[in-house]
């Protein structure tokens, strides 16, 4: 009877305590994902304050990006070794001092450190684990409630981009990082709502007995979906992707300062990135949920992932408040549906138990493009004096994102067309 019983209690409940761990996940993107797009608008305050060149200060970002996708792997072994709940909550004590410290910052080297590693090391201690404990509470609803708990690196955004500028205005930069240190150890608040589902303990205990009765590590069990075809064609796709859609978080600032915005405009257009990113996500995650098209959620991350390319095409064209205003919302909503829906997709190719571990593996996989990324644009605008190659360079990364993923599928159908005709 026992062993009857233990799939339901394991079973996703889709709705109940489900929606505190959406809550709980939306918080943690919040305190994750938000804080670091908002680390760009201390980008000219470090190069002004240190005078620093461009891609000297584009480390920092880099870094603390770089830092949080690496260790996603650390964060999902914790979490199913441990809990969810202990990598986070260490995740936001970490966090927290690392933005702590970096309020006392001597020189960029320093920051890098502070800012780049300490603060990287807690996001993603609390980010993986959140966002997989949606998969395990979810599977009818699943697109919506990624779709919620996603939305927090947009609302927050809006809300904290026009805030920390004000906050350096008020308190100077080192009193807004220690501000935003103690926003951010609200994330062990976060840990303490994500309650395991019952039975989910039991899985682990008994994945652990079968491993020890085939005598075979657990950990070539864990990882087995490396092996999944369509799982590396996904991945390689991300690469991709990656590299193009952290250069216009970085670079859109800048950007529209050269081209003669206010600093409060050019704050303005950060949060319109966010609140269109919120519209996106959440309406790319209710489409992607309606049955008719819950086989086709890849055809619509391409289409958002391939859209997102063309609007940055367009960007060194768009020289006044009034044209960037329309590409903001558009690039903001079609970023807000890719991130929505690479757990879903992912989760759509790897199972539900694996999932943990497979956004270990694709979040570390962003790391390399995102810290390469916005270097190599600050080294393109240093060379050739004007932004247009790099945001050219970012689109046509994007577009090749959607393209490899396409072709493949494609080529998939034929191919598997073919030996099913045999």
């Amino acid at each position: 009877p026992m062993s009857e019983k233990t799939p339901h209690s394991a079973a996703a409940p889709d709705g109940g305590w489900g929606w505190m761990i959406v809550a709980g996940c939306f918080l943690t993107t919040v305190c994750t994902r938000a804080v670091t797009r908002c680390v760009s608008i201390f980008f000219v305050e470090f190069q002004s304050y240190f005078s620093r060149d461009y891609s000297a200060t584009a480390w920092i970002h880099s870094l603390l990006d770089c830092t949080t996708m690496l260790c996603a792997p650390l964060g999902s072994y914790i979490g199913n070794r441990l809990s969810s709940r202990i990598a986070i909550m260490f995740g936001g004590l970490l966090s927290a001092a690392g933005l702590l410290l970096s309020s006392l910052a001597t020189s960029v080297e320093f920051l890098y450190l502070t800012l780049g590693v300490l603060t990287g090391v807690g996001f993603a201690l609390s980010y993986t684990p959140a966002i997989a404990m949606v998969g395990s509470y979810f599977s009818e609803r699943k697109a919506l409630a990624y779709g919620i708990a996603m939305s927090g690196s947009g609302i927050g955004t809006f809300i904290l981009a026009p805030a920390v500028q004000l906050l350096i205005e008020l308190f100077s930069w080192r009193g807004a990082l220690l501000i935003l240190g103690g926003l951010v150890s609200h994330l062990c608040v976060c840990g303490a709502l994500m309650r395991p589902l019952e039975g989910q303990s039991g899985r682990q205990k008994e994945m652990d007995l079968e491993g020890a009765k085939k005598s075979e590590p657990s950990d070539a069990k864990e990882y087995s979906f490396l092996l999944i075809p369509d799982f590396l064609l996904l991945l390689v796709s991300f690469l991709f992707l990656a590299y193009g859609c952290s250069v216009p978080f970085v670079y859109l600032v800048p950007y529209s300062l050269s081209a003669g915005v206010s600093p409060q405009q050019a704050a303005l257009l950060m949060s319109i990135l966010g609140v269109s990113g919120i519209v996106g996500t959440i309406t790319f995650g209710w489409i992607a949920d309606r049955k008719c098209l819950r086989p086709y959620r890849v055809v619509s991350y391409m289409l958002a992932v391939g859209s997102e390319g063309l609007s940055c095409l367009f960007l060194p064209l768009l020289n006044g408040f009034s044209l960037l205003v329309p590409f903001s919302l558009i690039y903001g909503c079609f970023d807000g549906a890719y991130v929505a829906l690479i757990p879903v997709v992912t989760s759509d190719t790897v199972s539900s138990t694996h999932l943990t571990s497979a956004l270990g593996v694709v979040y570390f996989l962003h790391a390399i493009p995102y810290l390469i990324s916005p270097p190599i644009g600050g080294w393109l605008v240093d060379h050739t004096g004007s932004y247009t190659a790099t945001f050219v360079l970012s689109g046509v990364a994007l577009i090749c994102s959607a393209v490899i993923l396409a072709a493949v599928r494609v080529i998939i159908r034929c191919t598997r067309g073919s030996s099913c005709l045999n």
